[in-house]
């Protein structure tokens, strides 16, 4: 069994300096990534639709659902590169590689959103 961190609280002291560290990712994310303002104000548009748009319970979940996994694997890409570029700004090609895969998982959870809508709406007009 390994060590444990000293960086590990425990308790309610955990769970406000996790709270605490999230939001300071939030706030990093939204300052320097593009793309996730871009995503989060789809997303300010997208939620409310498809709250207003869905008809129960479940396809409100999966439009709203859809809608904010966009940025939370938009989130996960930008922390896989930074831990790339913290280990090397050189090129590489596994940096690349790695960096592509993250971009890509973006793109599916994109399509994802646009099918999960596509089917819950679509019905509705043909």
């Amino acid at each position: 069994m390994s060590p444990p961190s000293p960086y590990k609280t425990s308790g309610s002291t955990r769970a406000l300096g996790a709270l605490r560290n999230s939001l300071r990712g939030l706030r990093a994310a939204w300052r320097t990534e593009s793309a996730l303002r871009q995503e989060g104000l789809l997303a300010a548009v997208l939620l409310p639709l498809g709250l207003w748009l869905g008809d129960d319970g479940v396809q409100r979940a999966l439009l709203g659902g859809s809608v904010l996994l966009v940025p939370i694997v938009e989130l996960l890409n930008t922390s896989l590169e930074c831990a790339v570029d913290r280990i090397s700004l050189e090129r590489n090609e596994l940096s690349g590689q790695a960096k592509d895969l993250g971009s890509a998982a973006v793109l599916l959870t994109l399509l994802l959103c646009a099918l999960i809508w596509a089917l819950v709406l679509l019905p509705r007009w043909l």
